[in-house]
């Protein structure tokens, strides 16, 4: 009985979401699966409403930072260490500013609209707006 609710309760947790949010004070009120992905990987800094974007990333070996990166990139851990350390080494570009867990995001995102960052579904409260649910 005991190991039952454990496995229940990891199922759980492994069935927490992670989704895009921006402020609540941005003018932007979704963006595609392919804007985020090209955003939090340097491909492009615009957004739908012609601002640059500044991604908000969370520190590595998150659980939430692991599972935006599968489903938004299709890239494990391991994949995007490897491509920030190519593309920092070559000078192309640097990795999206880092911050350590979803009250951070949230913080970072505060009044500037054009931030963009991701969090557990479970912490979206009224400063943020979701932009994206992979």
């Amino acid at each position: 009985m005991a190991l039952l609710a454990v496995l229940l309760s990891v199922t759980s947790v492994a069935q927490a979401g992670v989704v895009v949010v921006m402020s609540s004070k941005s003018d932007v009120s979704s963006l595609s699966k392919a804007q985020v992905a090209q955003i939090f990987m340097a491909k492009t800094d615009a957004l739908p409403n012609g601002r640059v974007a500044k991604p908000i990333d969370q520190a590595e070996g998150a659980a939430v930072r692991n599972e935006f990166y599968d489903k938004v990139a299709d890239k494990s851990a391991a994949q995007m260490k490897a491509y920030w350390s190519q593309l920092t080494f070559t000078g192309k570009a640097q990795p999206p500013r880092k911050v350590s867990g979803d009250a951070a995001v949230k913080a970072a995102l505060g009044d500037n609209p054009a931030a963009v960052g991701y969090i557990s579904d479970a912490a979206v409260d009224g400063s943020v707006k979701v932009v994206f649910k992979p």
